[in-house]
């Protein structure tokens, strides 16, 4: 039987094969995607554990865009170029153009048109 937080773990590996190619989601929006809000830093310590290959963990980043690995260490440079291979934009290590959405609705519908 599963416990609950094998469940969770499923489920955060779960947010994180859901995010499509080319795009991104800040480490509480997975949290958020998995059923598991205000739970950013188990989805990070989960992604740090983690040797699935196939995993696409470059796809997860901070809330405000940033790659969380120390700039210039080896982490941080294969997220950038595994971004980079995707058509995502980086400068600075900051994705540009497309933030890392605050919740699910705001990466689906977007900010509103003219204040409506």
């Amino acid at each position: 039987m599963a416990t609950n937080d094998d469940q969770g773990a499923a489920r955060i590996l779960a947010a994180v094969r859901a995010i499509p190619r080319g795009q991104v989601a800040g480490y509480g929006e997975v949290a958020r995607r998995a059923g598991l809000p205000g739970r950013a830093r188990l989805v990070a310590r989960l992604l740090a554990g983690n040797d699935d290959p196939a995993l696409p963990w470059h796809r997860v980043l901070r809330s405000d865009g940033r790659i969380a690995f120390a700039e210039g260490s080896r982490g941080w440079k294969e997220q950038v170029r595994r971004l980079r291979a995707e058509g995502v934009r980086v400068e600075g290590g900051r994705v540009r153009g497309q933030p890392a959405a605050a919740d699910l609705d705001a990466q689906v519908w977007g900010p509103p048109v003219n204040g409506a």
